[in-house]
């Protein structure tokens, strides 16, 4: 079933025309990047992205997933040929030359499907849930990290550190609003991350392409904004104009403080699935996706013991 677009339409793409973007984006490329050989035992940082060998690499045989949609795997193939690998997938070192998948599954079967040799990923080492944390923390430090790799960072010390966003926020020096912010960016499709990642869209262009729920017209805007060199300002002016009139009464604001607090706590029980809108004069919504009734019945049990 093809997705119908909603709010904005023909008069966005009467303001894009037939814009050929191909000479401008180019796969994202770890050309800095040490590449893992038998031959070599450089050293790495668990926090740093290593190119591996793919055939190096195996599947997680504790994988929860069991199936996986081709058709699904073919798209995202075919977006890593065009863009490369956006999110590297992580791994554990079983042997100088064999790694182990701990997530990204996906990912990296449709890098093979895609025809690539090596794959951009994150190396656990260690055991030591310490040593790993503060390694990860120090990477989000330096200054030449774009704004993905931040995202990323952040959803690591979650996923694999199993911190709150309050506890990160602390860890990092930063705002809990400032990190839940960062992580939205990892929501955009991956055209548009792709486009963060080499510094063709800005930080303030992805924020306003986030008040945009339609995947489709949200990569329609970005090429916009690259076509025309458009400012954030005036990309806010063009969507305006081009969503419904009862989206520009109440525009989507930056979530503040005990808003985030509310995503930080609920997103425990639905592993951070969850996403508020919020409008200027406070009215807004929450929508909570879940994988399975197992997992609502987990939190019903957690309110019931908590006499809620």
């Amino acid at each position: 079933m093809s997705k119908q677009q909603r709010g904005l339409g023909k008069g966005l793409g009467a303001l894009l025309g037939d814009a050929d973007l191909s000479q401008i984006r180019k796969p994202v490329e770890y050309v800095h990047k040490s590449v893992v050989s038998t031959e070599t035992d450089t050293e790495r940082g668990t926090a740093d992205i290593m190119l591996i060998p793919i055939e190096m690499i195996e599947p997680n045989p504790f994988q929860p997933r069991m199936s996986f949609d081709n058709e699904a795997l073919e798209e995202l193939a075919d977006s890593i040929r065009s863009l490369g690998l956006i999110q590297p997938v992580t791994v554990r070192r079983k042997s100088q030359d064999r790694y182990q998948i701990i997530s990204g599954e996906r990912r990296f079967r449709a890098c093979r499907m895609a025809g690539m040799t090596e794959i951009p990923a994150y190396i656990r080492d260690a055991n030591d849930q310490g040593m790993l944390e503060m390694a990860i923390v120090e990477n989000i430090q330096r200054e030449d990290l774009d704004p993905i790799e931040v995202a990323m960072s952040y959803e690591r010390l979650i996923d694999e550190c199993h911190l709150t966003q309050e506890q990160m926020a602390l860890r990092v020096g930063k705002k809990r609003a400032s990190v839940t912010n960062y992580l939205r960016l990892l929501k955009l499709p991956a055209k548009v991350q792709h486009d963060l990642k080499v510094g063709l869209l800005s930080v303030g262009h992805a924020k306003v392409l986030l008040s945009i729920e339609d995947p489709n017209m949200q990569e329609q805007l970005c090429d916009l904004v690259i076509k025309g060199g458009l400012s954030v300002r005036q990309l806010e002016e063009k969507v305006r104009k081009l969503i419904r009139p009862e989206q520009e009464e109440a525009p989507v604001q930056e979530l503040p403080e005990h808003w985030c607090r509310v995503l930080d706590v609920m997103g425990k029980y639905f592993e951070n699935n969850i996403s508020l809108k919020r409008s200027s004069n406070g009215k807004g919504s929450m929508t909570i996706h879940f994988s399975s009734d197992e997992e609502v019945r987990k939190f019903l049990k957690i309110l019931e013991d908590s006499e809620l």
